[in-house]
């Protein structure tokens, strides 16, 4: 898409406003409708649109294959990670209440942490799935 002036333009102008709404329904999804499975599609869907745009090749360095196969890994991780804090605490699993001193403040920061996780995940493997379809010759 080289030589379709416009589209980069808009491109160039809808991909930031794509990335933040993406983090602002990762942050209030607590409160309102969204979460981290959203806001995770919503930020590989504006990589996405950058990687059509600007080509595969550019898309690939600005976030390579195995920076992505790492965060999909980390994003497990915290959501793995948030339960066994949980049960060290000596909560169940998952159970948010145990992980400060104020119940209240432990739920919001174990929600927090676990949508977190989820759209890590969420948006690595989409992006990671989409380089393998785009990347795939006649």
């Amino acid at each position: 898409m080289r030589h379709l002036l416009i589209v980069r333009v808009v491109a160039k102008l809808l991909i930031p406003l794509i990335l933040l709404f993406a983090l602002y329904v990762q942050f209030h999804g607590e409160y309102g409708p969204g979460g981290g499975f959203q806001a995770g599609v919503i930020f590989a869907a504006g990589f996405i649109l950058y990687a059509l745009v600007f080509d595969l090749e550019t898309a690939q360095q600005v976030a390579p294959p195995a920076l992505l196969r790492g965060l999909m890994a980390a994003g497990v991780l915290i959501y793995a990670g948030v339960g066994i804090d949980s049960l060290l605490l000596g909560g169940h699993f998952l159970d948010y209440n145990v992980l400060l001193d104020d119940p209240v403040h432990g739920q919001h920061l174990g929600i927090m942490l676990i949508e977190l996780g989820v759209g890590i995940t969420v948006a690595s493997t989409l992006i990671i799935i989409f380089y393998l379809f785009a990347g795939r010759r006649r």
